[in-house]
C-alpha cells in the first residue's frame, strides 16, 4: 500500500500551518480511509472526541468498550481497517479482550485512548482509572498490538502515529496509539515523513529460489491444489488467487476462517476443508492431494477441526504474510502477494480432476407444521433464506460450526471468530459490518450463551437504525461444552430473549419453537427492513449441527472405539 495523494496533503498542510498532535492523528486516519470510529466517552479522551465530533469522521457510540472493539474488528475486516476510542484504564484494559482476538485473527483495529496528563502526573498521585504504574495500560497492549507508542513528545509524535499506523497497514494487526489529555493541542514542531510503502519489497533472490522451488513442486504433482485462508482476505488478493487458480485450473479449498474468501459458486471450488467438522468427501480430496498450495492459512485447531485434520508438510507449499515454507525449507522477506504474482508468471497449466460432488440440491425447504426445530433444519432453513445482499456473522459455539454448511455466493460475505472463538462476537460485529457496508444486509447467528453476554448491543443498533437479523440459538445454556464435559455449570437463565424489542421500543421480536414459526418469523424478519428482527429460536439442549455431530462422531471414535454411532 503507497502513499495515497491524501497523505501527501496532511503532510503539505501540517509544513505550512503547524497541526496539532491530535489534528495530525486525525488526518491521518482520514488518509487511510476510515470513517468511522466505535467506543465511549470518558473524561481522559474527551478532548479527542471532541475533535473526532468536529471533523468528518463519525463516532459510533457503544454500551460497552469490549463491544466496541467487536464492533472495529468487523468493520475493519469489511473496510480494511477499523478504530476503537477509550479512556484510559476502565476503558482500555475492558477492550483488551476484543483486541486480542483482532491480533490474533488480523484485523487491523487502531486502539485510541486517552490517558492522564504529563502535568497531572507529578509526584505519581493516585489518579482515578489509575492501575499500578501510568505505564500499565501501555505495557499491556504491548503484549496484543503489532505496535503500541505513548505519543506525547511534540518532536517525535508524527513519526510514531506514522510508525503505529504504517504497522496496522502492514501487519494486519491491531495498533495502539496513547495520548495524554494535555498533549492532544500541542503543536507538532517537526513535519511528518510518511513511508512510501509500509511494507518491504521482497528479497529478489529469495522471491526467485521459492518460486522455483515451488514450481518444482507444484509440476511434479499428480492432482495439486489450493487451500486458501483469510489472509487472502486481509491483504485484498482475492483477484490474484482466482487469477492463478483459473489461469491454472488448481482447485480451491478454503478454511472456515477464511470462508467466503471466494464464492462457493464459482466451478472451481471444492468446499469448507475443517478436518471432521467438514464434509468427508472435501476432507479427503484435500488430504490426498499431493502438492497442497496454502495461501494465506492460519494452521490453528479450530481451522483444522479441533486437530482431526491430516496435513503432511512434506506435500505442502505454506505461503503467509510473515513466512514462506515449503516442505521443510523457509524463505524469508517474501512477501505474499509477489509469491503470488510470481506462480501466475511461471504459466503453469494442470488437468483439472474430478472435484468431490457438492452437497445435493435439495427441493424447496417447506416446514413440517408442528415439529420442533432442529438445528440441521435451522440452518437448512437459513442457507434457503440467504442472497447476495448478505453478510452472515457467526457467534461461536454451534452458530459457528454449523454456519460452515452455509453456501457464500459472494466473497468476503461471511465473518466469525473462528481462531480466537470469544464469546459475544456477533451482535457488536453487527454493528461494525452494518455501518461499514449499509448496501448489505446482516444475519447474525449467536447462541444465548454468547448473546447474554453482548447482545443489549442491539441498543446501538436501534440507536442508529440498522436492520441485522439476529436468530439467537436458545438452547438453555452451552451445549458444545456440554459436549465436552457435561455438568449444572452448563446451564444459564432463560430470557425471553423475543421481548427485548419491547425494552428498546424499536424492532420486531419472535419466538420460534416449530418450524412453521421458523418459516413465518424469517419471512417476516426479512421484509422488514427499517429495524432489527430478533429470532428467540428453542433448541434441545443436546441438540446439535451437522458439522458438530460430524466432528463428536470422529472424536468419540478416537476416545471409545465403537462408540462413533453414539449422539451422546
Amino acid at each position: 500500500m503507497g502513499t495515497t495523494t491524501e497523505a501527501l496533503g496532511v503532510r503539505d498542510r501540517i509544513t505550512s500551518a503547524g497541526m496539532t498532535i491530535g489534528g495530525y492523528l486525525i488526518e491521518r486516519l482520514q488518509s487511510l480511509g476510515l470513517g468511522h470510529v466505535f467506543g465511549i466517552p470518558g473524561d481522559y479522551i474527551l478532548g479527542l472526541y471532541k475533535m473526532l465530533e468536529e471533523s468528518p469522521i463519525e463516532l459510533v457510540g457503544m454500551t460497552r468498550e469490549d463491544s466496541a472493539g467487536y464492533a472495529a474488528d468487523a468493520y475493519a475486516r469489511v473496510r480494511g481497517l477499523g478504530c476503537v476510542c477509550v479512556t484510559y484504564c476502565v476503558g482500555g484494559l475492558s477492550c483488551a479482550n476484543s483486541i486480542a482476538g483482532a491480533y490474533a485473527e488480523k484485523s487491523p483495529v487502531v486502539v485510541l485512548s486517552g490517558s492522564p496528563g504529563l502535568s497531572e502526573r507529578e509526584r505519581n498521585p493516585l489518579l482515578h482509572h489509575k492501575v499500578k504504574d501510568f505505564e500499565t495500560q501501555f505495557e499491556v497492549f504491548q503484549k496484543i498490538t503489532a505496535a503500541a507508542a505513548v505519543v506525547s513528545d511534540p518532536l517525535m509524535a508524527a513519526s510514531e502515529i506514522d510508525r503505529v499506523l504504517s504497522a496496522a497497514v502492514r501487519f494486519k494487526r491491531p495498533v495502539y496509539l496513547e495520548i495524554p489529555r494535555d498533549c492532544l493541542d500541542v503543536r507538532l514542531q517537526s513535519p511528518p515523513r510518511l513511508p512510501a510503502d509500509p511494507v518491504p519489497p521482497s528479497d529478489p533472490e529469495a522471491l526467485r529460489e521459492a518460486l522455483d522451488e515451488a514450481e518444482s513442486m507444484l509440476r511434479r504433482a499428480r492432482r495439486p491444489m489450493i487451500l486458501a485462508d483469510v489472509e487472502i482476505h486481509r491483504f485484498g488478493l482475492q483477484d490474484a488467487l482466482l487469477a492463478l487458480a483459473e489461469e491454472a485450473q488448481l482447485p480451491i479449498a478454503t478454511t472456515i476462517l477464511g470462508k467466503s474468501v471466494i464464492s462457493e459458486a464459482h466451478p472451481l471450488f471444492v468446499g469448507v476443508y475443517e478436518g471432521a467438522m467438514g464434509r468427508e468427501e472435501v476432507t479427503r480430496f484435500v488430504e490426498e492431494s499431493d502438492c497442497l498450495l496454502m495461501l494465506g492459512c492460519f494452521l490453528s485447531d479450530i481451522n483444522l477441526g479441533i486437530f482431526t485434520a491430516r496435513l503432511d508438510p512434506s506435500r505442502c507449499i505454506n505461503a503467509t504474510s510473515e513466512d514462506l515454507q515449503i516442505r521443510h525449507h523457509h524463505y524469508r522477506d517474501v512477501r505474499l502477494d509477489d509469491f503470488l504474482e510470481g506462480l501466475r508468471r511461471r504459466g503453469l497449466k494442470f488437468e483439472l480432476p474430478a472435484l468431490p460432488p457438492r452437497p445435493e440440491r435439495r427441493a424447496a425447504w417447506v416446514a413440517e407444521v408442528d415439529r420442533p426445530v432442529r438445528s440441521a433444519r435451522l440452518f437448512a432453513r437459513l442457507n434457503a433464506m440467504l442472497d447476495d445482499g448478505m453478510v452472515v456473522i457467526a457467534d461461536i459455539g454451534d452458530a459457528l460450526f454449523g454456519s460452515a454448511d452455509l453456501t457464500m455466493t459472494r466473497r468476503t460475505d461471511y465473518i466469525s471468530p473462528a481462531y480466537y472463538t470469544s464469546m459475544g462476537f456477533a451482535v457488536p460485529a453487527a454493528v461494525g459490518a452494518g455501518i461499514a457496508a449499509p448496501e448489505s444486509r446482516v444475519l447474525a447467528i449467536v447462541g444465548d450463551g454468547a448473546f447474554q453476554m453482548t447482545g443489549m448491543e442491539l441498543s446501538t443498533v436501534a440507536r442508529h437504525g440498522l436492520n441485522p437479523i439476529v436468530v439467537v440459538m436458545n438452547n438453555k445454556g452451552y451445549t458444545t461444552e456440554r459436549f465436552l464435559l457435561e455438568g449444572s455449570f452448563n446451564d444459564i437463565h432463560n430470557w425471553q430473549y423475543h421481548k427485548i424489542p419491547e425494552v428498546l421500543g424499536t424492532g420486531m421480536g419472535f419466538e420460534v419453537r416449530t418450524e412453521a414459526e421458523l418459516d413465518s418469523a424469517l419471512e417476516a424478519a426479512v421484509a422488514n427492513r427499517s429495524s432489527f428482527s430478533l429470532l428467540n429460536v428453542h433448541l434441545d439442549p443436546l441438540d446439535r449441527s451437522p458439522a458438530l455431530d460430524r466432528l463428536a462422531r470422529k472424536l468419540q471414535s478416537r476416545i471409545r472405539p465403537g462408540a462413533a454411532g453414539s449422539t451422546g
